[in-house]
């Protein structure tokens, strides 16, 4: 064999390798893409509590989580089933409770979205139902831009388009307010 067909010889066999090659990094690239959207875990019958310095703020409870925290660059975990959440305050105290159909809390966010018969109730009474409720941990309030209808404890309902409120449920901040409004006529006279 002459030193020319050597040469080529040695040449396809290295643009064969290079072109296998990619075809392997296309096809790595596009199993990695596909195991971005997969869950790392999936936990049925969920109890967890949470707590701060020692001192506990939440219970949670759902009957799944699924977790998606270490595949994605914007980790969360989901409870497609629904979720129940019960805040307390520094004195073990029931200080309200979130309960939803469907929740997506989002880790690097700091935020839990409750969607789909959202029911809120504040330690005061006052009960607040809408299609969506946005948490926000860092800064500790609540948020709706869906229609909204809280009722108090003595039968007033008051309606609006968006809401927010602190952590502890109360007071609200009701835009685009109506309302149906009790009153005492004793006290009025």
């Amino acid at each position: 064999m002459n030193i020319r067909a050597t040469k080529l010889t040695l040449l396809t066999g290295i643009m064969l390798a290079f072109c296998s090659c990619e075809n392997s990094l296309n096809d790595i690239k596009k199993i990695a893409s596909k195991e971005e959207d997969k869950p790392i875990s999936r936990t049925t019958d969920v109890d967890m509590i949470y707590s701060d310095s020692a001192k506990v703020k939440a219970h949670v409870t759902g009957p799944l989580m699924i977790d998606y925290s270490d595949n994605t660059p914007k980790p969360y975990k989901e409870f497609p089933k629904g979720i129940k959440i019960i805040f307390y305050d520094s004195n073990l105290k029931e200080s309200g409770s979130v309960v939803s159909d469907y929740a997506i809390q989002r880790e690097k966010e700091n935020l839990i979205e409750f969607r789909r018969h959202v029911v809120a109730t504040s330690a005061h009474g006052d009960v607040f139902k809408s299609e969506e409720l946005v948490y926000d941990m860092t800064a500790k309030t609540f948020k709706s831009t869906k229609p909204v209808e809280i009722t108090s404890p003595d039968g007033t309902i008051m309606e609006g388009v968006g809401a927010d409120s602190n952590d502890s449920l109360y007071p609200w901040h009701i835009l685009q307010t109506t309302g149906v409004f009790h009153v005492d006529e004793k006290a009025v006279q």
